[in-house]
C-alpha cells in the first residue's frame, strides 16, 4: 500500500538557536529526521514529503538527497507567510507562517494518498512509525483519522516550558477532544500547564499528541475551510497560529468523523532547547548500542 510521511520542518527554531531539522544528533552525524525516515522505510512507507522554507532548500536538499537516494521518494513544498492564504492582504507585522495546520495544508497539492505527519524535531521510535502504517493500511477514510499518542509525563523538557496536544477519549478509544496547551512544565513533581493566567496540575500518563497524524487526503479540503475561517477572525494577531490539533479538534465537534487513538509503547523525545541535544543523543547513542540502528545509519542494507 502506498502511503506518504510529510514532515513539517519550516519551523523557525527560535528557542533551540539554530536549524535544529538538520543538526548532527547520531553517532555519523544523523539528523532526528534520518532516523524518522529510515524507520519510516522500515514500516513500509514509500514516499516522504518535507515541508521547508524557500531559504533554506538547497541545504535540505543537498543533504537528505544523497542519503535517500534509491532508498525513498522524496519531494518538497514550501510553507511562506502568504502560502495558501488566497485574496487575504498578509499585515506587514506577520514575519512567520500559519503554524501546523497551515505547514499540513501546504502539501494539498502533492498528496492524495493516506498519509502520517511528523515534527522534524521529534524521536517517536518504531512502535509508532509501524502502527501508523498498519492504520494508513487498514482503517483511515474521509470519516476517520488517527494520533499516535504518548504519555505526557514522556514528553517533557528539563529545561522549559513547550506546547502539547492533550487527547480526551471515549471508552472506544476514540479522541472526543484535542486541547492545545502552550506552556506545560514539571515543576515539584508536578505536571503544570499555564493557560490565561491558570494554572492546572495533569496526569503523567495523560494521552499526549506529537503532531503523528494519520490523515487521508480530506483533511486538505477540511483545513481550508478551517484556515480560511482562522484567517478571517486572526489575521492581523502577529502571534496567531492554526495548529493541527484544532484541524482534529473540529473534524471530532462538527461530527465530521472520529479520529482514532493509538497508544505507542514508545518514549518520545526530541529538542525544544539547546540544552535538549545532549539527551537526544544519549538515547540515539543507547539505541544505537542495543543494535536498534546501524552505528552509520544510510550505510546499510536498507
Amino acid at each position: 500500500m502506498s502511503a506518504t510521511l510529510l514532515v513539517l520542518a519550516a519551523g523557525m527554531a527560535s528557542r533551540y538557536g539554530s536549524l535544529k531539522q538538520i543538526d548532527k544528533f547520531g553517532p555519523s552525524g544523523e539528523s532526528i529526521i534520518d532516523y524518522s525516515i529510515y524507520d519510516a522505510i522500515e514500516a513500509g512507507f514509500t514516499r516522504v514529503v518535507f515541508v521547508i522554507r524557500k531559504d533554506f532548500a538547497d541545504e535540505v536538499k543537498q543533504i537528505f538527497e544523497p542519503r535517500l537516494a534509491h532508498r525513498i521518494k522524496t519531494d518538497y513544498v514550501f510553507q511562506e507567510v502568504d502560502t495558501h492564504t488566497d485574496t487575504f492582504t498578509i499585515p506587514a507585522i506577520r514575519s512567520k507562517p500559519w503554524g501546523t495546520g497551515h505547514a499540513v495544508l501546504c502539501a494539498r497539492n502533492v498528496i492524495n494518498e493516506p498519509f502520517a505527519v511528523i515534527n522534524a524535531d521529534d524521536f517517536y521510535g518504531k512502535d509508532a512509525f509501524k502502527k501508523a502504517y498498519k492504520f494508513l493500511s487498514d482503517q483511515v477514510s474521509s470519516i476517520l483519522w488517527a494520533n499516535i499518542c504518548y504519555e505526557l509525563n514522556n514528553t517533557l523538557s528539563d529545561y522549559g516550558p513547550v506546547s502539547r496536544g492533550i487527547c480526551e477519549t471515549d471508552n472506544n478509544s476514540s479522541i472526543t477532544s484535542v486541547r492545545e496547551l502552550l506552556k506545560v512544565y514539571k515543576q515539584d513533581g508536578r505536571i503544570i500547564s499555564e493557560e490565561n493566567g491558570q494554572l492546572h496540575v495533569w496526569s503523567a500518563n495523560a494521552k499526549t499528541s506529537m503532531n503523528f497524524w494519520c490523515f487521508s487526503p480530506a483533511v486538505f479540503d477540511f483545513s481550508g475551510e478551517l484556515f480560511h475561517e482562522f484567517l478571517t477572525k486572526h489575521i492581523q494577531d502577529p502571534k496567531s497560529e492554526f495548529f493541527i490539533s484544532f484541524v482534529g479538534d473540529e473534524f471530532i465537534k462538527q461530527g465530521r468523523g472520529k479520529i482514532n487513538a493509538i497508544v505507542t509503547s514508545e518514549k518520545w523525545f526530541g529538542v525544544t532547547y539547546k540544552a535538549d541535544k545532549q539527551i537526544v543523543q544519549n538515547c540515539i547513542n543507547r539505541l544505537t548500542g542495543e543494535n536498534a540502528y546501524p552505528s552509520s545509519l544510510w550505510d546499510s542494507s536498507l
